[in-house]
């Protein structure tokens, strides 16, 4: 931002009617950081005791209703869901008009609940902080956390200002006005091609594909796949933000199906698909569940092999019949989308450590998967059987053919220099 441009424009969103201490003291630390607090009050029963620049009735009727009503819908839930709607309504439109540069959101387990979904609503790049007492809780779930939001443990901060409470609520106020200041854009030059994966010591295609699409023309943005990483890709590919996809690490999929914390949620494998993306995809480390390796392992998978790889995370094969249903799942999922699909299989191994002598090797499970994904694929999806591993040379070749295909076709935008 230069010396001359505007102070950015601040949304602090809160229940000002309970918590005006903490919301004015916000206002005053992003005027001081060289931001303009816009004030918006979300509360229900009663007024603040100042004057907002939206007030809680202006939130009804972005809403289409009246307070009276949201008050009158029975309990605090669905009156706090009609907020949520105002206030999403309200954002968006703000952005729309170009009247916002960044959202701060104070609040509880009903603030949180509300400042999701005012954050969803808004792209990616413009500034999304929210200052909560359940700050990462596993009670949030994944799908609904938008790709680039911000949170930070509303410490100490119940019932009125102190010391601690200060210190958390500076740093979120002064760190939102600096990103607005001095965040970048997106002003994309080359189409954007998403990619997933995990770390390179289990999947490696990407060291070749990125460098090969970045000849031709793209930028490449590679999401690791470990629950919010998914969620990320799919937030994106729900706003249609990708030319094309190599999906090549689908195991959150197998993650929700066996209902563990490192998930993206239900819609993982779904909204390229739901928003015309071409999708090339692959079963990279679908074989295995990832969860904590701090805790011990659920029952239907204590027996399984297990490679622990960090102290946070660990990862368990499944049984060949669960491969099986993890397969008939990948298929419908596919079946459901509107562009180009292509299901490339490596039969020789789908993640590094399947291979002889590491300890996740299964040939008989690896077949079982193979097996079914052969049944499993519907006829809209072309289905190109790789005689390779995933981490072969020969895997990201035949992808990149696909791909190249693709782009001759007019599938894929090209790209450019």
């Amino acid at each position: 931002m230069s010396p001359t441009a505007p102070s950015p424009r601040i949304l602090v969103i809160g229940t000002g009617d309970t918590k005006s201490d903490e919301l004015q003291f916000m206002a005053s630390v992003i005027a001081e950081a060289g931001g303009r607090p816009v004030m918006v009050d979300v509360s229900i029963l009663g007024d603040p005791p100042y004057v907002p620049d939206f007030s809680r009735h202006d939130i009804a009727k972005a809403a289409n209703t009246t307070i009276e009503a949201i008050a009158e819908s029975g309990d605090e839930n669905s009156a706090m869901a009609g907020m949520a709607a105002g206030a999403t309504a309200l954002t968006k439109r703000l952005y729309e008009d170009g009247l916002v540069d960044g959202i701060i959101v104070l609040g509880g387990t009903m603030g949180t609940d509300l400042a999701l979904d005012v954050a969803a609503v808004l792209p990616l790049g413009v500034p999304k902080f929210v200052v909560s007492t359940i700050a990462y809780s596993h009670l949030i779930p994944p799908e609904r956390i938008a790709p680039d939001l911000m949170m930070i443990l509303w410490a100490g901060g119940l019932y009125g200002l102190n010391d601690i409470c200060r210190s958390v609520l500076s740093q979120a106020c002064g760190a939102v006005v600096g990103a607005a200041k001095h965040g970048t854009r997106t002003d994309r030059q080359r189409p954007l091609i998403g990619m997933t994966s995990l770390g390179s010591s289990c999947l490696k295609y990407m060291k070749y594909l990125r460098p090969e699409l970045e000849k031709r023309g793209y930028e490449v943005a590679i999401f690791h796949a470990t629950g919010m990483g998914g969620r990320a890709y799919e937030a994106i590919a729900s706003q249609r933000g990708f030319a094309a996809v190599f999906d090549f690490c689908i195991q959150e999929v197998s993650n929700h199906h066996y209902d563990t914390v490192v998930t993206s949620g239900p819609d993982r494998l779904e909204n390229a698909g739901r928003t015309g993306i071409p999708q090339i995809v692959a079963p990279g480390a679908v074989d295995m569940v990832d969860l904590q390796a701090w805790r011990p392992l659920p029952d239907i998978l204590a027996e399984r092999p297990y490679h622990a790889h960090n102290r946070l995370i660990a990862s368990v094969t499944t049984s060949p019949e669960g491969r099986r249903e993890v397969a008939q799942l990948i298929g419908r999922k596919l079946a459901r989308a509107d562009a180009r699909v292509a299901f490339l299989l490596p039969t020789e191994g789908i993640q590094e450590w399947d291979k002889p002598n590491e300890p996740l090797h299964d040939p008989d499970g690896l077949a079982a998967f193979v097996e079914e994904m052969r049944r499993a694929i519907p006829p809209s999806v072309a289905l190109e059987e790789v005689d390779a591993h995933i981490n072969s040379p020969a895997f990201s070749a035949a992808a990149l053919a696909v791909f190249d295909k693709w782009v001759a076709e007019g599938v894929i935008p090209e790209g450019r220099p």
